[in-house]
């Protein structure tokens, strides 16, 4: 795939970024996250903006908009000028006039940024009345193009859908629509491919691609896909640390990097192969002819009209430490089965947990077993709770279950499910805000870890993380595995992830199983033709690499 890159623009950039500083209170502490960052971008240019979780990318791209939280944000020095106009400081109705219309933003986390308690349509439809001045039925007509356009083959029942009725793919595509809906001057995208498959991945980087073509937009890529950066971007910035270590032509950056931090990000991605699994293994899960269905509900009274099926007749079998990878397009029904098997969403068909045929158990029979069956989410700074500390919500399993005597033997086991994932047992008083992306993701492995579980089902769990702290992930993974014999159900869109930790590999294609295999036969010689079509897309994103 071929993305354009505009190459002419004017000699006045959009956007200045000069001397930038951003520091955050905690408390009587003041943590310096930027330092002196200095770009510009061009009309009709892309710049990438590269480096790991942390490292105060996303930070940078919130200070334009003037979205960082005021209390406890502030910039000591810098400027950032949109078309001579000077940002940092500007009035809130001058921001608001500039936020949506000029200026648009794919937000890393979706669901989070959308209102739960409004329909896509509704989202979408207020901005395009609010900048567009459009009437309702001209901006819910505008609506319904968006979601085509961004790939919904289904784009008029999607329109009525609430947030947590979409997939973290669905939902990505739905604040790309949300973002671009004003044809702004200046699109800042934030991991805009971080929740999609491989196959959508291509089709919204076409997407954007032609748009800046037809548009003359400008891109700020935030990304920690390399190789996405690389075919999208004219201009690259490096950070570490919260400064700007290296800055350049994408080619020359890429093929022939100067500081020793871009050469080793640009080496890193996971690697190495998972250990064989003993014969003598025990079963820890066998699921067959698995199916989930949601009913279709619609008028004034939302009354049932029908039912769609997500999942058809799925069959899975995991023995202890084995993985088993399950990839499929967003939407194709991947988290479903993984909820459904542990018995967290209704099912048909049956499943059989250690011994016991859990699918005909009730939830209050079940619930002893939930201690031995636990998930990772994809998105921990959803999935962990802004309200408590580390340790509240890593202890808070030890709390529902009655392990350990309040005080110092549940401390010690916090503590200790905290080294495991090499998170320091002295930060447990902070809450998850004040970590990173990958910082997050090991806490919430950690809430998982300290119940001593048998099996555990990892959804996207390295989906947002850069290549090199989804390596860490994944070791860090592996290790667990071996050291406590884990059982994972291993969801994901990423090949490359997947081909490092699984022992065997399903793949689903709108719900229904389309082949099934070891991990060594579904990459080198994939029978099913949508199975050759993914590695393929994954091949030309130069994601899969030997």
């Amino acid at each position: 795939m071929v993305l354009s890159k505009t190459k002419q623009h004017p000699n006045t950039p959009l956007i200045q970024v000069q001397g930038l500083e951003v520091e955050f209170l905690a408390g009587q502490k003041i943590n310096r996250v930027v330092n002196g960052v200095s770009f510009n971008i061009m009309q009709g240019e892309t710049v990438g903006l590269v480096g790991e979780s942390g490292c105060g990318k996303t930070v940078i791209a919130k200070s334009i908009l003037q979205l960082l939280p005021y209390r406890i944000a502030r910039h000591p020095a810098g400027s950032i000028c949109f078309r001579g106009r000077e940002l940092l400081g500007a009035s809130p109705q001058s921001i608001r006039d500039i936020r949506g219309k000029h200026i648009g933003m794919i937000f890393q986390e979706p669901v989070a940024s959308m209102n739960p308690l409004f329909s896509v349509e509704e989202q979408i439809v207020e901005n395009l009345i609010q900048h567009k001045k459009m009437d309702w039925n001209e901006a819910s007509s505008r609506a319904l193009g968006l979601l085509e356009m961004v790939g919904f083959s289904d784009a008029k029942r999607r329109l009525s859908a609430y947030p947590h009725e979409l997939s973290g793919g669905q939902a990505q595509r739905v604040m790309i629509a949300m973002a671009l809906s004003n044809g702004p001057d200046l699109l800042i995208a934030d991991e805009p491919t971080t929740a999609l498959d491989v196959t959508t991945q291509a089709q919204v980087l076409a997407l954007i691609a032609n748009l800046q073509s037809r548009l003359g937009m400008a891109i700020l890529l935030i990304s920690h896909d390399l190789q996405i950066v690389r075919k999208m971007s004219n201009r690259v910035c490096v950070m570490l640390d919260g400064e700007i270590v290296e800055q350049g032509e994408t080619a020359q950056v890429f093929d022939a990097p100067e500081h020793l931090y871009t050469k080793s990000l640009l080496s890193a991605q996971p690697r190495g192969r998972v250990k064989p699994i003993p014969n003598e293994a025990a079963t820890v899960l066998e699921a067959s002819s698995i199916q989930v269905g949601f009913q279709i509900r619609s008028g004034i009274l939302r009354r049932v009209t029908g039912e769609t099926r997500v999942v058809e007749g799925i069959d899975i079998m995991l023995r202890e430490g084995e993985t088993v990878g399950v990839v499929g397009e967003s939407g194709s029904g991947k988290t479903t089965l993984g909820r459904a098997v542990l018995r967290l969403i209704g099912s048909k068909g049956h499943i059989i947990f250690g011994g016991d045929k859990i699918s005909e158990l009730s939830m209050d029979q079940i619930r002893p077993l939930r201690r031995q069956m636990q998930i990772v989410f994809q998105d921990p700074m959803r999935s962990l709770s802004p309200r408590r500390t580390v340790e509240q919500i890593v202890g808070e399993g030890l709390a529902i279950n009655k392990i350990g005597q309040p005080g110092k033997e549940r401390t010690r086991l916090i503590n200790e499910a905290l080294l495991e994932v090499n998170i320091d047992p002295d930060t447990r008083h902070r809450y998850p805000h004040e970590f990173s992306g990958g910082q997050r993701q090991r806490i919430a492995i950690a809430r998982v870890l300290v119940l001593k579980p048998r099996f555990i089902v990892l959804d996207e769990p390295t989906s947002s993380l850069d290549r090199s702290t989804q390596s860490q992930i994944i070791d860090l993974l592996r290790f667990l595995q071996t050291r406590h014999r884990l059982a994972y159900l291993f969801i994901s869109h990423d090949l490359t992830v997947v081909r490092a930790i699984a022992h065997r590999v399903i793949v689903i294609k709108d719900g229904r199983l389309v082949e099934a295999n070891t991990t060594e036969e579904i990459f080198e010689r994939p029978k099913d033709p949508y199975t050759r079509e993914l590695l393929k897309a994954a091949l030309e994103l130069e994601i899969v690499h030997d």
